[in-house]
């Protein structure tokens, strides 16, 4: 390709174009040149385009296609982003390659769309998270969960490697996000070390990262922290004690509107609140007073039926009567089921009324107000103290899983008929104030069920 680096840095900065002319090359050698180009005007004349007083100046190199024979240009770019050494680097480069006998073109276009692979394949690991929600989302039983996932990830994880490279999260950066709640708050912080590592398997089996998934816990982080029987302090949910539960329900039916009635069936058929907001007309048979909860819906993942006393069956009916919706308790914007937080708001409206009359508020034996799923724990709590209902009938009417694989083969069955005569003693329970005298707990008979 002849003599190399003819052109000086001054003739590179000062050459120009002759008035009349468009384009003129400048040989550097060794098929480098530098191309001076005068611009085109908006306007025309005779039709033809008009040059304007613009040049510009740019790099290209030039050689002969071993494939075809034919002269090939390449651009290297504009002299204001190239520098005369950089674009001699850049044809030195190019000459290697057709030393290789390969075509210089066809190497800068295939290095170039690997480059735009590369770059299409990073992702950081909030937009992992993302894509790994998306994908999960059909699967998990209701939004919520996805709702819990999303938020905890924004809270914990997201501020400190959520704009990181997924490929690059390693184990320092997932301690960084456990070690200030690990001790804490332990029982959120294994579920964040959960879901961080279930995004990084994604982003492994999905192609965005390589190697052990630093946020492993078997003979991985287990060998760094602390177990989480040892730091974890289990916390219950605030429960009022079961012999103030007549009291709480009068108080509560002297309450307008859909959430004290949503509250109220919680405590009667001891189910999860989220388990009362999202339940659906179709789910009950008003005729049998049953509910159905389907197995998408349940924590165990397992279809729960659950017999309706009374007064659960009455709320039933009564909602029916009212305006038309496809869940039970209908909340305030349309086509929705109530809120998580209107069973609670609720609770915290009766316990600052009794307050403010002088009472004692409605609290734990803590001290601490009480919330709607803590009634599951006063119904366990009466059940057991009160009542004669064997142990795995308790159980089931809170749709627990028994531990014991025995004692849970002995309980296959859901034990519906006990879990009736249950659930009516239950309600009559919670229908008596603590001023009137005690009604005899309708014990668990041989002859039903």
């Amino acid at each position: 390709m002849g003599r190399r680096n003819k052109l000086s840095a001054v003739e590179v900065a000062t050459s120009g174009l002759d008035n009349n002319a468009r384009r003129r090359y400048l040989i550097d050698g060794g098929g480098l040149y530098l191309m001076i180009t005068r611009l085109s005007s908006p306007r025309t004349i005779g039709g033809k385009p008009k040059l304007s007083d613009t040049v510009t100046k740019s790099w290209c190199f030039r050689y002969r296609s071993r494939l075809t024979g034919k002269t090939v240009e390449m651009g290297l770019g504009s002299l204001l982003d190239v520098s005369l050494a950089r674009a001699r680097e850049k044809a030195g480069e190019f000459r290697e390659m057709l030393d290789k006998n390969l075509d210089p073109k066809t190497a800068s276009a295939e290095k170039s769309i690997a480059a735009k692979i590369e770059a299409a394949k990073a992702k950081t690991f909030d937009q992992a998270a993302a894509s790994y929600i998306k994908d999960k989302r059909a699967g998990w039983k209701n939004e919520k969960h996805a709702q819990q996932w999303e938020n905890t990830l924004a809270t914990y994880v997201s501020p400190i490697i959520g704009s990181l490279p997924v490929a690059a999260i390693d184990l320092p950066m997932v301690r960084k996000v456990l070690d200030p709640i690990w001790t804490t708050k332990n029982e959120t912080a294994s579920r964040v070390r959960q879901r961080i590592e279930a995004v990084l398997a994604w982003a492994t089996v999905s192609g965005y990262r390589t190697g052990d998934n630093p946020a492993r816990w078997t003979n991985h982080l287990d060998k760094l922290l602390a177990a989480k029987a040892k730091v974890a302090k289990v916390e219950s949910q605030p429960a009022l004690p079961y012999a103030r539960v007549g009291d709480f329900v009068v108080a509560l039916r002297g309450q307008a509107g859909i959430a004290p009635l949503a509250l109220e069936f919680t405590i009667l058929t001891a189910a999860r609140s989220e388990e009362v907001v999202a339940a659906e007309r179709s789910e009950f048979n008003i005729h049998k007073a049953i509910w159905t909860i389907p197995a998408e819906r349940m924590k165990a993942a397992k279809e729960h039926t659950i017999p309706l006393s009374p007064r659960a069956l009455e709320i039933v009916k009564d909602m029916f009567s009212r305006e038309k919706s496809v869940f039970l308790f209908p909340g305030q914007k349309k086509g929705r089921g109530l809120s998580n937080g209107a069973m609670l708001k609720a609770v915290i409206l009766l316990h600052k009324k009794s307050v403010e009359a002088g009472g004692e508020g409605w609290c734990d034996s803590d001290g601490r107000r009480v919330v709607p799923h803590g009634f599951r724990s006063t119904f366990r709590d009466w059940a057991g103290e009160c009542s004669s209902f064997p142990r795995e009938v308790i159980e089931n009417a809170l749709a627990h899983q028994l531990k014991d694989k025995a004692e849970a083969a002995y309980a296959r069955g859901t034990q519906f008929a006990k879990r009736k005569a249950l659930m009516g003693s239950w309600a009559i329970f919670c229908n008596r104030p603590s001023g009137q005298p005690e009604s005899n707990v309708i014990p668990i008979r041989g002859d039903v069920g």
